[in-house]
């Protein structure tokens, strides 16, 4: 097997993946203003996380079971499909169907990725393949919101989905052509029920997250009856899984402490970049009358600051220890929160960039110490479960991080508007949307638009401030990690079988 031809399809699928992540954001206020209303926004994002959140475990699984290949394949063909749709979605309820065949496909591609270099790369060298990724990761993301920002403003958002295509293309060629693997047979059978319970019960909680507060009252007999069926099904889910022969979601990974705490820190962490990446274009291009190109590049440092942060942080995760690496980046990540809490309208550029900055230096060093640990804390039959586990919960993050937020922000906004002031002026919600759009925001008064600028800027206040807390409380969890590198193979098998081994 040619690892160098093998990491290149490697990359390339870690390019998808993220131009995905960023070309979308600047694009969304865009989408909105031309298909549907600003409630939908967070669906746009929902209905790709949920989708892909609910199938990430069950392909995890698969690779375990069938390997790495065929699973890979199959991922980025829904994915390449799913961006073709997109482009050609008419209106938001086709964009939202056709994201959540584009998340199917990612439940697929993503992990699968990460388990690829933990198959053929030893732990010493995961620390500087991992930095190889990362960049990869930055650079498109430098790229993916200042390209996709232009192609909005001069072309139109369907073309932001035709950057997936190509790449989606050259990934599969490379993993088809030059991965080789050798997968034991097994007379394990699928676990069926696990998938089934789990995929119900984890639609029906992430429905129930997605809708409540905005679509459907909380108190509401619907509501409260998707809720029902998400704790039944749930927990039969977790009794399935105990009894099963080769569980979907094999519980005995969260004895290992690394995994554990790491696992609950990713879940967090994650509910940040939603928010970053989600709502930061809406305060540029709502608050400051910006446009998509101009949302692109308030994200700019960002990515270069992810690239930067993953690469130094592989390096020293050896010397330094899972507990120091990850702290250093949730230190980082508080700053960028707390100084996104500093911006209003008079506020200079310079504050932004150093926010967004400070945000991707945290997310390289502690996202690339989160990734080695799900592959290294575990020896080969368990690693695509691990890293498939690892990589569910970030998306359950961002999805639970999506509908929070929107709920949130929804909800100011209302509590703002309620007195009937905004009414009484004669805006309508379609002046809100306007207010998105670049064209249709002209034709506001100067008064109106004021208006509606000050009710954005502090409900997206309030939710800046609501992520400090969230990273003051990421801080604290990455304290239970270890403090030394995470293992080898040879000590990862010693750890499912003692698990009460395990000292700080």
């Amino acid at each position: 097997m040619k690892r160098g031809l093998v990491l290149t399809g490697v990359l390339l699928a870690t390019f998808l993946a993220a131009i995905e992540g960023t070309v979308i954001g600047p694009a969304g206020p865009t989408i909105v203003s031309e298909l549907g209303s600003v409630s939908l926004l967070s669906w746009i994002f929902t209905a790709y996380l949920l989708t892909m959140a609910v199938t990430t475990p069950i392909f995890g699984k698969l690779s375990d079971l069938f390997g790495r290949k065929p699973i890979f394949l199959i991922g980025c063909s829904l994915f390449v499909v799913g961006s073709l749709l997109c482009m050609l979605a008419g209106s938001m309820e086709q964009l939202i169907l056709y994201r959540a065949i584009q998340g199917i496909g990612a439940g697929g591609v993503i992990p699968v990725t990460f388990t690829i270099i933990g198959d053929i790369y030893k732990m010493e060298e995961r620390g500087k393949v991992q930095g190889m990724i990362s960049s990869v990761w930055g650079i498109s993301s430098l790229v993916g919101p200042l390209l996709g920002g232009y192609v909005v403003t001069y072309f139109g958002w369907e073309w932001i989905f035709g950057f997936n295509v190509p790449f989606g293309l050259l990934a599969m060629f490379f993993i088809a052509r030059y991965l080789r693997e050798q997968v034991s047979k097994r007379t394990a059978r699928i676990d069926v029920a696990g998938a089934v319970t789990f995929t119900i019960g984890m639609t029906a909680l992430l429905l129930v997250l997605a809708l409540g507060g905005q679509y459907i009252d909380w108190a509401s007999p619907e509501l409260l009856a998707l809720a029902a069926v998400a704790i039944l099904f749930l927990v039969l889910f977790l009794v399935i899984e105990k009894r099963a022969q080769e569980p979907m979601v094999p519980l005995k990974l969260f004895r290992i402490r690394d995994i554990a705490f790491s696992c609950a820190a990713a879940l967090l962490v994650s509910t940040l970049l939603i928010g970053l990446t989600s709502y930061l274009p809406l305060w540029i291009q709502g608050v400051h009358g910006g446009d998509a190109a101009s949302s692109g590049l308030a994200l700019a440092p960002m990515s270069v600051g992810w690239l930067f942060g993953s690469m130094i942080g592989g390096r020293i995760l050896l010397t330094l220890g899972s507990r120091r690496t990850s702290l250093i980046g949730l230190t980082l990540i508080v700053l960028g929160a707390f100084v996104m809490t500093l911006m209003d309208l008079t506020a200079p550029i310079w504050l932004l960039f150093l926010s967004t900055l400070l945000y991707g230096l945290g997310f390289g060093f502690s996202m690339t110490v989160f990734t080695i640990i799900a592959q290294s804390s575990v020896g080969f039959q368990l690693r695509g479960a691990s890293t498939a586990l690892n990589t569910f919960l970030r998306t359950l993050g961002q999805t639970i991080g999506v509908a929070a937020f929107g709920s949130w922000l929804n909800y100011r906004i209302a509590a703002q508007t309620a007195d009937g002031q905004l009414t009484q002026q004669g805006v309508t919600q379609e002046d809100i949307n306007g207010l998105l759009a670049p064209h249709a925001s002209q034709s506001l008064s100067d008064k109106v638009a004021g208006l509606l600028r000050s009710v954005l800027e502090n409900s997206l206040h309030s939710l800046f401030v609501i992520m400090v807390v969230i990273a003051v409380i990421s801080w604290f969890v990455v304290l239970g990690l270890r403090n030394r590198p995470p293992g080898t193979e040879e000590e990862a098998d010693q750890r499912i079988k003692a698990p009460q081994r395990e000292h700080a």
